[in-house]
């Protein structure tokens, strides 16, 4: 089982992901086929999976301030009584898994006033893995926030999105160049495969000696 990494799975949810909702996130609904394959690989391979996810009260008192004109008009995405296509569940493809971790985040960050850092640090992860929407907010303050506490962050991208490419190619440049790894989903999980190889060839050579 590998314990050092985790799979953090940001605000992929029907609220941001379905065109009807205010906050649609124009490129959300083509990576959700490469996030399910990279949820159900890390699943299959014992890596923790962490949805952080937003949600929000019925009468938006903890809405942004900036967001709030567009999600009062836009039917309330993500709250408590809005419509199912637009609300706080993540889309079908992802599946339910009862080991999977779910936290509410109340702004961008994952790591922001939630238990997420504490978590992991109890499970003894070191490295970061991140997908979902939408790179220059969430995703890209969880890249920074993750490094600056000194996780590994590998950012897959493929499997997160923007309002548009130009957008997404830029923002994935700015945090490959404080740190972060880019990746695609194909590129983790054969990486992850390879991993998993040479650890049960190094368990089968020493249980063999």
């Amino acid at each position: 089982m590998n314990t050092k990494c985790a799979l953090i799975v940001i605000d992929m949810q029907n609220g941001f992901i379905n065109e009807r909702s205010a906050q649609c996130i124009r490129g959300a609904r083509a990576t959700v086929p490469a996030c399910a394959r990279v949820i159900g690989h890390c699943r299959e391979s014992g890596v923790p999976v962490f949805f952080v996810s937003r949600r929000y009260r019925a009468d938006g008192s903890d809405v942004e301030h900036t967001r709030f004109q567009s999600w009062l008009a836009g039917g309330k995405a993500l709250s408590d009584g809005c419509a199912e296509d637009i609300s706080a569940d993540a889309p079908a493809e992802f599946g339910v898994c009862d080991r999977d971790y779910f936290l509410i985040k109340p702004r961008y960050s994952a790591f922001f006033h939630t238990e997420l850092d504490l978590i992991l640090r109890r499970l003894g992860i070191s490295t970061v893995v991140l997908i979902g929407t939408t790179t220059p907010n969430c995703v890209r303050t969880t890249c920074y926030d993750g490094i600056s506490l000194e996780y590994n962050v590998v950012v897959l991208s493929d499997c997160t999105s923007s309002q548009t490419e130009e957008i997404q190619q830029s923002n994935l440049r700015d945090m490959q160049n404080v740190g972060a790894q880019i990746m695609t989903a194909e590129e983790f999980i054969s990486g992850m495969k390879l991993a998993d190889t040479a650890a049960e060839t190094r368990k089968a050579v020493l249980e063999g000696v």
